[in-house]
C-alpha cells in the first residue's frame, strides 16, 4: 500500500485564482437572483428580462394569491371570533324583526379576469331571501357573508362554482350578500335573481 501523491504547491490554486472563482460564482448568483428569482417569486423585474421570459407576471400572480390567502385567513379568524359574539348577543335579544315586504330583482353584470364584485341586500334579522346565480363561463370564486356597524364580516359560506341556488337567512339586521372573484381567465356574465324580504339591493365594486 502507498499514499496517493499529494499535489505540489504549484498545482494548488493561488489566492488570486480562488478570489476570481469566488467573484465569478457571486456574479452568477447575483445575476440569477435579479433576472430569475426576483421576477418569478416577487414580480420585481429591475432588468426587464423577467418580463421577456414571462417570469414577472408569474411572480405578480404569486404575490397577489399570497395576499388574498392572508386576507382570507384574517377574515376567517375574524368571522370565527365575531360569530361567538353574535351567538351570545342573540341569546339575550328580543324577538327578531322580519321585513314583511317581498320583492324580487334580477341583476346582470360582467366580470373581467381577476375582477371582483359584491352585491348586498339590506335585510332585517330573520328575513329570508331565495337566490339563484349563474356564470356564463367556468367556475367563479364566491363568498356569502354579511356585515353591520361594528361587524365587518360574518360568513355564511364560500367556494367555487358555476351556479348556486339557495336561501339566505339574515343572522342580524344589516347587509347580506355575495362577493365574486373571476379566476376563470375569461370575461364572464353573472346573472343573479333574488326574491325575498329585503328593502334594498346594492352593487359594490
Amino acid at each position: 500500500m502507498y499514499n496517493a501523491n499529494r499535489p505540489t504547491e504549484s498545482e494548488l490554486p493561488t489566492t488570486k485564482q480562488l478570489l476570481k472563482s469566488t467573484g465569478i460564482a457571486l456574479a452568477v448568483a447575483t445575476g440569477l437572483l435579479v433576472t430569475v428569482v426576483l421576477p418569478a417569486e416577487y414580480g420585481v423585474d429591475p432588468t426587464r428580462i423577467g418580463s421577456v421570459l414571462g417570469l414577472t407576471e408569474m411572480g405578480r400572480i404569486k404575490q397577489q394569491l399570497a395576499r388574498e390567502a392572508d386576507a382570507d385567513a384574517a377574515l376567517d379568524a375574524a368571522a370565527a371570533e365575531q360569530t361567538t359574539v353574535i351567538a351570545g348577543a342573540d341569546s339575550q335579544s328580543e324577538e327578531p324583526t322580519v321585513a314583511g315586504e317581498v320583492r324580487s330583482d334580477e341583476t346582470v353584470f360582467e366580470l373581467a379576469p381577476d375582477q371582483g364584485l359584491e352585491i348586498k341586500l339590506a335585510m332585517n334579522e330573520g328575513a329570508r331571501t331565495r337566490f339563484t346565480w349563474r356564470s356564463s363561463g367556468g367556475a367563479i370564486n364566491f363568498d356569502v357573508h354579511g356585515d353591520r356597524p361594528g361587524l365587518d364580516y360574518y360568513g355564511y359560506g364560500r367556494g367555487s362554482s358555476q351556479s348556486e341556488t339557495g336561501d339566505l337567512t339574515a343572522a342580524f339586521t344589516g347587509g347580506h350578500g355575495w362577493f365574486w372573484r373571476n379566476r376563470s381567465g375569461e370575461t364572464v356574465t353573472i346573472t343573479l335573481t333574488t326574491e325575498g324580504e329585503y328593502s334594498e339591493i346594492r352593487r359594490i365594486g
